[in-house]
């Protein structure tokens, strides 16, 4: 039976198990991967979901067959994966993890030699095709059954966490001794704090370290106000200086102040370049288009080069390595460093911002409270909608005639005198995601917020069964192009 192999998209792989997703599409992928980019020694490891064993173990069946090594680091967080491809002499790196998606979902995040992403722009669309035509016909990928050899070592935990505690510069002692309330929310960070707990100079509390595919308190997402709750009661329960929460696979990381309240990402960005701007000044810096005046602000403030590059994890990297660029930062909490193979890290932001508060004796509030009060944002808004490209080309039309600066980038994006706002589908869910901001006026960002939904919901057929996004989007493109051919300023 022919696959549809929904499972790929822009950036990485991700599907509902076993319905779009499972042993035979991982093993065909390995054996893809190995063949299509010539990688003879490939590192894999996976996340503490239920279905990862298994996918991972048909994946490194499928890699072997196709001629790879394998080297296999068991469970780990994904930066774990993109440090061993970039220092250890790998051809590749494969991570199986469903990140932060529900916990019948599960996927794959793949790099090449060096830690080099592979997106819909470089590689991946050739994996797909591949990817199917070894499902739908007799191959050595479907046909191996014997178990293959995999170099077996705990990981390479031990010297990435001594690369990360001296990369953060943390004073030693402090000026200003920390209490850090963690929360691993029962995924695979807790394996890296562990590590890097006894090398720094902080006192930490930790919460729901044990990775546990269960997930018996709720899938890790801290985006999610369920899981927003509990880390920042016990952020004041503990009287902790600062909080931080990870999600499934570890490569984010979400802050809250000594308050517990919660730090939105775009915040954070502005923060994490001037810190890395103070030893390189002059450097690009990138930023997603989602939000992005307070970032400018800083950037050029401290001296640095802002450069706006598309959303997703790929995207970023890619044109992080074009441009050179010392840092990225997504508002979504994915943060990119030049220094660790331009990938993203959810150990490095919060090192280097307990750096900063350790050695200057600020506090996580004092750095946000006056940005936040200058570039207030409505935080990211999804909407699940069935019929998103004709939305967004409504939301487009609504008010580009009043916009002063419009680009296209990544979806829907229009900027006025006051505010202005973007508008785009996830590359990884069938979901529409909105984002304002403004210039110092609440009162507008609110109202602007509510008139922008309410337009999205009454345009948004009610109905259960709704095709694909992306199906959408297709149809409106062609108009959609020549809509937002002409840049107003």
């Amino acid at each position: 039976m022919k696959k549809a192999l929904s499972c790929f998209k822009a950036y990485d792989i991700r599907g509902r198990v076993p319905d779009s997703l499972d042993a035979s599409v991982a093993r065909a992928l390995g054996y893809a991967f190995a063949q299509n980019f010539a990688a003879r020694n490939v590192v894999v490891g996976r996340d503490a979901r239920l279905s990862s064993p298994a996918l991972c173990a048909a994946l490194a069946k499928g890699l072997d067959a196709g001629g790879a090594r394998v080297t296999d680091i068991g469970l780990c967080g994904t930066e774990e994966i993109y440090y061993a491809a970039s220092r250890q002499g790998f051809d590749g790196g494969i991570m199986t993890t469903g990140s932060h998606n529900p916990a019948d979902e599960n996927g794959f995040k793949l790099v090449r030699g060096g830690a080099i992403p592979v997106s819909a722009d470089s590689g991946l669309g050739a994996l797909q095709a591949a990817v199917g035509g070894l499902l739908n016909a007799a191959s050595p990928a479907q046909t191996s059954r014997h178990t293959p050899p995999r170099a077996r070592r705990p990981s390479f935990r031990k010297e990435y966490a001594r690369w990360l505690a001296e990369y953060s510069r943390i004073p030693h002692p402090a000026r200003k001794p920390l209490k850090i309330l963690a929360d691993a929310g029962n995924g695979c960070a807790g394996l890296s704090l562990e590590e890097l707990a006894p090398l720094l100079p902080f006192e930490f509390v930790f919460r729901q370290m044990e990775a546990d595919g269960h997930f018996p308190n709720g899938v890790p997402n801290p985006l999610l106000p369920e899981k927003r709750e509990g880390t920042a009661r016990a952020v004041k329960e503990s009287g902790a200086d600062m909080g931080i929460a990870f999600d499934g696979d570890a490569d984010r990381c979400f802050f809250y102040d000594g308050e517990g309240n919660f730090i939105e990402g775009y915040y954070c960005v502005g923060i994490l370049a001037k810190e890395l701007l103070l030893h390189c000044p002059g450097a690009k810096i990138i930023h997603d288009p989602r939000v992005y005046w307070n970032t400018r602000e800083i950037v050029l403030a401290a001296g640095g080069v802002p450069v706006m590059g598309k959303t997703g994890h790929a995207f970023i990297k890619e044109k992080m390595r074009a441009e050179n660029a010392l840092y990225g930062g997504e508002m979504s909490a994915h943060h990119y460093f030049r220094d660790f193979a331009f990938c993203d890290s959810g150990m490095l932001p919060w090192l280097l911002v307990a750096s900063l508060l350790s050695r200057t004796g600020q506090s996580l509030a004092g750095l946000t409270a006056e940005r936040m009060a200058a570039w207030p944002c409505s935080g990211e808004i999804n909407r699940r909608v069935p019929n998103a490209g004709e939305l967004m080309q409504r939301v487009r039309d609504r008010y580009a005639a009043e916009a002063v600066h419009e680009d296209r980038l990544d979806g829907v994006n229009l900027e006025f005198r006051d505010w202005r706002f973007s508008l785009r589908m996830s590359n990884t869910e069938p979901i529409l995601r909105l984002n304002v901001e403004s210039r110092a006026d609440r009162a507008l960002l609110e109202d602007r917020t509510a008139e922008l939904l309410e337009l999205i919901d009454a345009g948004a057929e009610q109905r259960t069964a709704w095709a694909q996004p992306a199906e959408h989007y297709a149809a409106a493109a062609p108009a959609l192009e020549a809509a937002t051919s002409r840049r107003t300023r």
